[in-house]
């Protein structure tokens, strides 16, 4: 078994226990500069979309945490940026993809919303190399099956690239989310690669049961598990043993939130470790299932 984690310095050992190269991590962020202000105002002071909120662990600048990341053994995470009104897209992404071509560990991130010439954007950014799409439900307070998107998933699930989708009632309920409104689009095209942030806490079930149903719907691990999580919106026992054979069938990857969360990193790995599933289950986790999506 891997060894017990106490500190982000603990990272590179656990995984070459395991045996692994490092770790990938699909649930990172890094945004623009004033944007990323924004947001961690809103963690630290709380608001309608974040309740009473958390102190950020990781509020450092850019060149600090990619060092952090990267002391860490995390070889591949994105930096997933999220739409929440029309004309913002265009220019995440431009910012994005230039992120990852000056830090080539970084994976080229993309995001959409529901606006006029959006599929035009998407398939552009497919053109430049994007191998991970994000859109938050919650934050965006999209329905994922507006009429403007309906060839944005068609050519997601063609591409077969990942999009994180944040579709669950957390950290409040709001937007178009749970799974009826993802379910729909899933429905419509049963192909699409969609990532379910956070294991679809706290309505675990339901998005187990899409997972389950969909060939390529697949959940990150992002927050669960933790103490943090644990308290609010524990995970239920009776979906371990499902939550093993989705790991093993390649269906679970490692997602972190970094460096919004409000705890080490170092903490959502030793989480995963006390579920005592398995090295194999953690390896898949936190390598295998993430290298086979982003290849």
């Amino acid at each position: 078994m891997a060894a017990e984690l106490h500190s982000d310095a603990d990272v590179p050992a656990w995984w070459r226990d395991l045996g692994l190269p490092g770790l990938i991590d699909l649930h990172v962020h890094f945004l623009p500069e004033r944007m990323e202000r924004r947001v961690w105002h809103h963690f630290n002071h709380g608001g309608p979309l974040m309740g009473a909120g958390w102190k950020i662990e990781y509020e450092q600048p850019v060149e600090e945490r990619l060092t952090r990341l990267r002391e860490m053994g995390v070889r591949r995470f994105p930096a997933l940026a999220y739409a929440h009104r029309p004309d913002m897209a265009r220019d995440l992404n431009a910012w994005t993809l230039a992120f990852a071509r000056r830090n080539p560990d970084c994976l080229p991130s993309a995001t959409f919303y529901p606006e006029p010439g959006v599929a035009g954007y998407v398939r552009a950014a497919l053109a430049d190399g994007v191998q991970i799409f994000k859109v938050h439900l919650q934050v965006g307070g999209f329905d994922p099956a507006a009429p403007e998107l309906t060839e944005v998933w068609g050519l997601l699930a063609e591409s077969g690239v990942p999009v994180v989708v944040h579709a669950s009632s957390v950290p409040v309920p709001g937007g178009h989310v749970g799974p009826g409104p993802i379910g729909a689009v899933l429905a419509a095209h049963p192909r699409l690669r969609a990532v379910i942030a956070h294991l679809g806490m706290p309505e675990y079930e339901p998005f187990f049961e899409l997972a389950v149903r969909h060939e390529r719907v697949a959940l990150d691990t992002t927050m669960a598990f933790t103490d943090f999580s644990e308290r609010g919106m524990p995970f239920p026992s009776r979906l371990r043993p499902l939550l093993r054979d989705l790991g093993l069938s390649g269906k679970v990857v490692l997602g972190s939130d970094f460096p919004t969360i409000p705890y080490p990193y170092a903490h959502q790995l030793d989480a995963l470790a006390r579920l005592d599933l398995g090295e194999q289950w953690l390896r898949a986790v936190c390598w295998d299932n993430g290298a086979a999506m982003i290849r």
